[in-house]
């Protein structure tokens, strides 16, 4: 019986029969379905997706003319970051790694990233990362934006002004943790507003807010309403939200934006929210399943994903990485579980970036 080398959601290599390959897929594809309330691959799709699986190359790639845009997440930090941030620990400088970036490594485009990826940080050096913004804007060439994680976590106790919901729900104070979490999602869009628009005054081409909703609904909230504010001070500015996860955490569970509810939402409703607030590039989330196949992760990320695009009136750049879009969970991504992931979502899915 014929096996094929794959992977795990953990990156282990393993040896899988078509029947089991297809049964995976299928078993990804019905739990997408049921959680996000959406479509299932076609068989086209299930039949192309296997074949991309089962491919014998080590590394896959798009047919020519299926090429997409590819975004960055966290700047220099791939370069100067150590392996516990996805860096290789390279010692260069914030404007080396941009036109390596650009010259070397052939990015479509770049960011500049402070060492403490949130916008909180930021903010007491914004006259430092506003310098350093128009001194690479007079090098490069490509399109360069600032990124900052919104990182709602910062705001509550002991790192910020408000109480952790965390710790006062334990205690049962529902209504304080609530409260606490309305201010942080004011607080930190104010501060969007203020680090997002000195940075585009500054010559930034965009502005990635990446990693959103990770401290649940009101993170979400208030990167939306920061964003909001952004489109109305810099109207021609692009702006770009990539999610956590698939699924927006209920910590608050009531909070709204605009009238609609933010927790539980899923990529193709959070596209929605999203557009409303001005975004013109939507990062699509699917956490990886680590105890389960690349076959299951691909389907379960790519089911969620197709219906996204379907969904949204701008471009969707889904996030591919450790852990996220199929990709097993490492800090080096293998390329043949890597390269079968962004195939599959840029052929399947019709993403329009990476």
């Amino acid at each position: 019986m014929t096996q094929f080398y794959t992977r795990m959601g953990d990156g282990k290599r393993v040896l899988m029969t078509k029947e089991q390959i297809i049964n995976d897929i299928q078993a990804g594809i019905a739990d997408a379905a049921d959680m996000g309330g959406v479509p299932d691959l076609t068989s086209n799709d299930i039949d192309m997706l296997f074949d991309i699986i089962s491919d014998k190359n080590r590394i896959v790639g798009v047919e020519p003319g299926n090429e997409v845009v590819l975004t960055y997440d966290i700047g220099q930090l791939d370069f100067t970051g150590d392996n516990g941030n996805s860096g290789n620990g390279v010692d260069v400088g914030r404007l080396e790694s941009a036109l390596l970036h650009e010259r070397a490594l052939g990015a479509d485009t770049f960011e500049l990233a402070h060492a403490d990826y949130s916008i909180k940080p930021v903010k007491p050096v914004i006259a430092n990362e506003m310098q350093t913004m128009e001194e690479i804007q007079n090098e490069i060439v490509i399109p360069y934006f600032y990124g900052a994680m919104p990182n709602a976590g910062l705001y509550y106790a002991p790192d910020g002004p408000y109480g952790n919901p965390a710790d006062l729900m334990r205690e049962f104070k529902i209504e304080e943790a609530m409260k606490a979490a309305e201010l942080t999602a004011d607080h930190l869009a104010r501060d969007i507003e203020y680090v997002a628009t000195r940075m585009v005054a500054a010559g930034a081409d965009g502005f990635n807010f990446d990693t959103t909703a990770s401290a649940g609904d009101a993170d979400f909230v208030g990167t939306l309403k920061g964003v909001e504010a952004l489109r109305k001070a810099c109207p021609s500015t692009y702006i770009m939200v990539g999610m956590a996860g698939e699924s927006v955490m209920g910590i608050h569970g009531s909070i709204e934006y605009r009238g609609e509810l933010a927790a539980g939402k899923y990529p193709h409703q959070q596209v929605k929210m999203a557009q409303k607030a001005g975004a013109n590039v939507f990062g699509p989330v699917v956490n990886t399943n680590t105890s389960k196949s690349l076959a299951w992760n691909m389907a379960r990320s790519l089911t969620f994903v197709k219906e996204c695009v379907k969904a949204s009136d701008v471009a969707c750049h889904v996030n591919m990485g450790m852990g996220v879009g199929g990709i097993p969970m490492l800090e080096t991504a293998p390329l043949d579980a890597l390269t079968r992931c962004n195939k599959a979502m840029v052929e399947i899915a019709k993403v329009d970036g990476i």
